[in-house]
């Protein structure tokens, strides 16, 4: 059932919690409460999204669960969404009456007995390795000798604005989003309570003075587009949230709707009265049923409580909410294919213009923006355009460059995986070696591949480049929606255009030639400089070396002909590798080698002296390539080798290495 609250609070607390309310003492204490400044009794909170439930989170619950039953401790237990240090899932968070809240790393089931004893006990030597930092919280005494969350290498360096109440506040609670300032920037766009209303184009105006750039891909400014649906005369518009999220590596949508979903049903709803739309979708994929059974209790709660629905606020305004699922199709992250969908079609795109702002889902104008942009909508109609634009490239305060903070997926062969949130004009290496804690397993540094499968990679030598739409564009490379791949040493630069070629390839929906057959075409080149010469012919050999020469001028071919936006950056996975490690292509082309020893049909194995002639390895190879006597050193006839790695993986004395 939807949660319904007191009229009287919720007025008080969107109207900005004004001091003067005869009833401001009661609803003051209430909101201290639902911050949790005070806590009556234990509280543990446990991250409960995706990834902690990935982690073994549900285990966790049911052992904290256990242990107060047995304990006959009186506590609440509340599930947070992703905080953001995915790494060290499943974290649990502890707060006792008068002490601060405390934060604890990959707490599984059977650490949770020491963990709990440790806390009610108030000495914290036993699990020491295990915290991660404590809150400041108000009103309440810390914990000796434990660093504060803000001070974590991870959590330091960043700004968490949108992720704000991520992992902090239990996420469908809508008392807990209305205590953190939830709804505020909604109740001042549509007044009442003494308050003018703001009009649809002072809405606009301060969005686009913001300097908010789109953040699903293409930067383009915000208020602008609205204001293009603004201008159109049908009286029918719609907003439509994409949240499709298809790149490989990124997670941030998922995460910010299993967090804190409200903020983004707020933001919705200012856009919505912004372009003058009375329903709005939210395109989600069917893969996230934690965020989307989330979002839905999140939307009856707000119905609920008449911050959706008809009359909002006893205003002129009414919005209908709805949650369309995706099927998962990448190309449907692109506009006009996403609106085909929506409609009951085909994914596909469709030539543009007209575009959606003026003729978009059954023909009538359309605002599409992800869901990341229409999180920021809440703080900055709240705050205002000036609190925003204040951080970022550019001049300070004004509205050119990038603006505000980017949220990242942060991946790969990273020492601390997850959630990042950081000012544009942060530099990447700042990301990777700082908050990212550097490369894994002492591994030296090779690339960062930012934007999924429209974007590109970043070398060493640009590792210094700060964040922002214009300077990544400089090498090569997007800000997308935001994932950050990160690579090592140990990864070949070839096959990882490869394996984004092929996920392009599989994922084009078809409609226009120079996408559908382009990209098969690259592919098929990607592979042949990948494969060995073994059965090669002298034909095939030529054709080999000439499709690699025909490598850039076809990804220009696609570039400049495709029908969308996917189709013309498809070829950039290709063309970043190209430009920054053609040294690795060349070593494929010309040497048949691989440096990174991945591309398995160009590795060969080799016998070194620590071979004892144990004569295992040439029993377990198939086509019976290696030879010598019992009890003496074996050799690998190389021809024959089809490098398997049988040989090696079945090797007791680590006496075979590849070449």
């Amino acid at each position: 059932m939807p949660v319904k609250v007191d009229k009287n609070f919720l007025q008080w607390a969107i109207s900005g919690a004004k001091s003067d309310d005869k009833n401001a003492a009661v609803y003051s204490k209430k909101f201290a409460e639902l911050r949790r400044e005070t806590v009556a009794k234990p509280v543990i909170y446990i991250g409960m999204g995706t990834c902690g439930i990935g982690a073994g989170a549900e285990f966790t619950l049911d052992a904290v669960k256990k242990y107060l039953a047995d304990k006959k401790i009186d506590a609440e237990i509340i599930e947070v969404g992703c905080i953001g240090l995915c790494v060290f899932e499943p974290l649990v968070d502890i707060q006792l009456p008068g002490r601060t809240r405390l934060m604890f790393q990959t707490v599984t089931q059977d650490k949770v007995p020491a963990v709990l004893d440790a806390v009610f006990a108030g000495n914290l030597d036993a699990v020491q390795n295990l915290v991660l930092g404590q809150f400041r919280t108000v009103n309440a005494k810390a914990w000796d000798g434990v660093q504060y969350q803000d001070e974590h290498p991870f959590f330091g360096p960043q700004t968490r604005w949108v992720l704000q109440n991520c992992g902090v506040i239990e996420p469908t609670g809508l008392e807990e989003y209305l205590a953190w300032g939830g709804y505020q920037g909604l109740k001042k766009v549509l007044g009442g309570s003494g308050q003018k209303a703001m009009t649809p184009q002072e809405v606009a105006d301060e969005v686009d003075l913001s300097g908010l750039r789109g953040r699903g891909g293409g930067g383009f400014p915000t208020g602008k587009k609205w204001k293009f649906a603004q201008v159109q005369k049908d009286p029918q518009r719609y907003l439509v949230c994409n949240a499709d999220e298809g790149d490989p590596g990124a997670f941030m949508d998922r995460a910010l709707i299993e967090g804190d979903p409200h903020r983004l049903l707020e933001g919705m709803a200012i856009a919505a009265y912004s372009i003058g739309a009375n329903k709005a979708y939210v395109y989600i994929r069917a893969e996230y049923p934690l965020a989307i059974k989330r979002l839905e209790i999140a939307i009856a709660d707000a119905e609920a409580n008449n911050l959706l629905g008809d009359k909002i606020l006893g205003t002129d305004f009414s919005l209908k909410m709805i949650i369309k699922k995706g099927a998962g199709a990448f190309v449907c992250g692109e506009e006009t294919a996403l609106i085909h969908s929506i409609e009951g079609k085909r994914g596909m795109p469709r030539p543009r213009p007209p575009f959606p702002a003026v003729s978009g889902l059954f023909g009538h104008p359309t605002i599409i923006n992800n869901v990341e942009t229409l999180a920021n909508i809440p703080a900055i109609l709240k705050n205002g355009s000036s609190w925003f634009n204040v951080i970022g490239t550019g001049a300070k305060g004004k509205n050119d460059g990038s603006k505000g903070t980017k949220v990242f997926a942060l991946s790969g062969k990273v020492s601390r995986t997850g959630l990042v949130e950081v000012a544009m004009g942060t530099s990447l290496k700042e990301v990777v070696f700082e908050i990212g804690g550097g490369i894994a397993n002492g591994k030296k540094y090779k690339a960062v591949q930012i934007g999924g499968p429209s974007g590109g990679c970043i070398p060493e030598s640009k590792v210094g480049i700060e964040i922002d739409y214009e300077s990544l564009k400089t090498v090569g490379a997007m800000m997308g929606s935001g994932g950050l791949v990160v690579m090592d040493e140990d990864n070949c630069m070839v096959d990882v255009a490869k394996f984004f070629m092929d996920f392009i390839q599989r994922e084009s929906c078809g409609k226009c030639v120079p996408c559908r057959e382009g990209t098969r075409r690259m592919l098929e080149t990607l592979e042949k400089i990948t494969h060995g010469r073994r059965g090669e012919s002298q034909k095939e050999t030529l054709e080999r070396f000439q499709s690699v020469v025909y490598l850039e001028q076809l990804a220009e071919i696609i570039r400049d002909t495709s029908l969308c936006g996917l189709g013309q950056t498809a070829p950039n996975p290709v063309l970043s590798t190209l430009c920054w490690f053609k040294h690795e292509y060349e070593a494929h082309v010309y040497d048949r080698k691989c440096p990174a020893k991945v591309c398995t049909d160009l590795i060969r194995y080799e016998i070194t002296d620590k071979c004892t002639g144990c004569t295992l390895c040439a029993k377990k190879c198939p086509v019976q390539a290696i030879t010598g006597e019992l009890k003496k050193p074996h050799t690998i006839d190389k021809e024959a080798c089809i490098g398997c790695g049988a040989c090696a993986d079945n090797c007791r004395f680590n006496a075979i290495i590849k070449i």
